[in-house]
């Protein structure tokens, strides 16, 4: 029978009503909430000190709405570590929270998380009933605050870990973003040449009768290439786009290489390499200073790097230390950390503040990578403007060297 009666609440919660009211102070308040019903959601503001004064039914209000990202979770998990250390009940910082937020999508994710703490359900376990937004070190963390009565601690910890990880993220994509961008406009520039502009130059040439120079009969013979078979060119360019992506979601070997590779290319790899040890760093402070056991941390760590090579290193070094050896020796034997951050690592073992040392190491990697981005910035942007003189300057060169044959010979 209880069993029936928490399916049948489980399948009405949905359920989202707007509402305004009178608090305590006689000062008129609105929000959105989920309930089974009016009656439920009366009572559940009367308990909270609000009397309802206008209830209106929302089925579709928190459906849709933009998709939930990572940095709207860091956002909630700062919200609801400076509510809890305010003083402010669980359940109402997340109906204050689920009301002000601004994307449905966020609001229907937080409302369901308070639906279930309201019905008894813990906090980690209802955070655990969406993977998709809370991952299993998120959980852990929040569930070893639990334990220790030390939520708002834990939330703030995690709060800041979140906002780190995904300022480094944000990093790294800029630095991937910005010669993406360029080379992909240089492409289109080509091709626009070639398919409209190279055909009128061609049509002048043949009035010359006269064999046109090399280079400009094979930048022609190019652009005829182009025109009569770009439709199956753009086929064939966008099934290996899809294809590539399709492989490198599903194939961990596929991912394992191509993160593998781009630790070694040029400029961009130095900078993968310093965020991979960043966030290696962070989530081992994290989790050390929220007493996770280090064997255990070290899961959560090696998912969290962001790439297999590391992720590899880290579960070999779990491995290691499992059996006894020291976390600075582990880190020695993959190869792949800097004396410095191994001395620290060392130091922060000695001393019996790892967390402390390793969050360090976090900070000085993070802006490291912050510097090493604007320094790729700078570094790229004569180098990709070479690039596009090459691409469209040979093109126009190529077109006039028939016209500057002819004036010589004139």
């Amino acid at each position: 029978m209880a069993q029936a009666t928490t399916a049948i609440r489980t399948m009405k919660r949905d359920i989202a009503f707007a509402w305004e009211g009178m608090d305590k102070k006689g000062q008129r308040v609105k929000g959105k909430s989920l309930a089974p019903n009016e009656l439920a959601l009366k009572q559940d503001l009367r308990r909270q000190g609000v009397v309802a004064t206008r209830i209106r039914k929302q089925s579709t209000a928190l459906k849709g709405g933009g998709k939930v990202r990572p940095e709207d979770i860091a956002i909630f998990s700062r919200q609801l570590a400076t509510m809890l250390a305010a003083g402010i009940p669980l359940v109402q910082a997340f109906e204050i929270i689920g009301a002000g937020h601004e994307k449905p999508s966020m609001q229907k994710l937080v409302l369901d998380i308070k639906a279930d703490v309201e019905s008894g359900t813990s906090l980690h376990e209802a955070l655990g009933k969406h993977p998709l937004y809370f991952d299993d070190l998120y959980v852990n963390l929040v569930e070893a605050g639990e334990q220790a009565g030390a939520l708002e601690t834990l939330l703030d910890k995690i709060a800041t870990y979140k906002e780190k990880s995904e300022a480094i993220k944000k990093k790294v994509k800029k630095a991937l973003f910005y010669p993406a961008a360029v080379l992909a406009v240089a492409v289109v520039v080509t091709l626009i040449l070639l398919i409209f502009v190279i055909p009128q130059f061609e049509s002048l040439f043949k009035g010359f009768g006269a064999d046109l120079p090399a280079f400009t009969q094979m930048v022609i013979n190019l652009s005829r290439f182009v025109q009569a078979n770009g439709i199956y060119l753009a086929l064939v360019s966008g099934g290996a786009v899809y294809a590539f992506f399709y492989f490198r979601k599903r194939s961990r070997k596929m991912r394992e290489f191509l993160d593998r590779m781009s630790l070694k290319v040029p400029i961009i790899g130095p900078i993968l390499n310093k965020a991979a040890i960043a966030r290696y760093a962070r989530t081992l402070s994290t989790m050390f200073s929220a007493g996770v056991p280090l064997v255990e941390a070290l899961d959560s760590v090696a998912g969290a790097t962001g790439n297999i090579v590391y992720e590899n290193a880290v579960l070999k070094m779990k491995d290691e230390v499992s059996t006894g050896q020291r976390l600075q020796r582990a880190m020695e034997s993959t190869g792949l950390f800097p004396n410095m951050v191994v001395q620290m690592i060392a130091v922060g073992e000695e001393s019996g503040s790892l967390d402390t040392m390793s969050g360090k190491v976090a900070t000085f990697y993070e802006e490291d990578v912050d510097n090493a981005v604007d320094s790729m910035s700078s570094l790229l942007e004569p180098m990709i403007m070479a690039i596009l003189g090459v691409l469209v300057g040979g093109l126009v060169i190529a077109m006039y060297l028939p016209i500057f044959k002819l004036g010589a010979v004139v």
